[in-house]
């Protein structure tokens, strides 16, 4: 395990947002959804690529708040860009669970 000092955990903003769109996408290599997330108005709306199809169904998805690692750089996943980082547990065979607020905030609220 790497150990972080707290200035370079403090350059990890992790922010809450409620996806409003969800696709599936046939290109990617294993399976995954394309995801439209809206940040608030500070970082408006993202989009991510998120293998967690085994768990969620494009329906449950829609409305919910979910944590993100938004200040990466963008990702090209086969003809999609990915904007932010959907966080999750990922247990034994990739089986993904999102991390979600336990209530609903305000969209772009800091995780920290």
């Amino acid at each position: 395990m790497n150990v972080l000092s707290w200035n370079e955990f403090e350059n990890v903003e992790m922010r809450v947002g409620t996806i409003v769109e969800v696709k599936d996408f046939p290109e990617a290599r294993k399976p995954a959804f394309q995801l439209i997330i809206d940040f608030g108005s500070e970082l408006g709306i993202k989009k991510s690529s998120a293998q967690i199809t085994k768990r969620y169904s494009k329906d449950e998805l829609i409305n919910k708040q979910i944590i993100a690692v938004v200040n990466f750089s963008k990702k090209q996943i086969g003809p999609f860009i990915s904007e932010c980082l959907v966080l999750g547990s990922v247990g034994v065979d990739n089986d993904i669970v999102l991390l979600t607020t336990d209530k609903k905030v305000e969209n772009g609220l800091r995780i920290g």
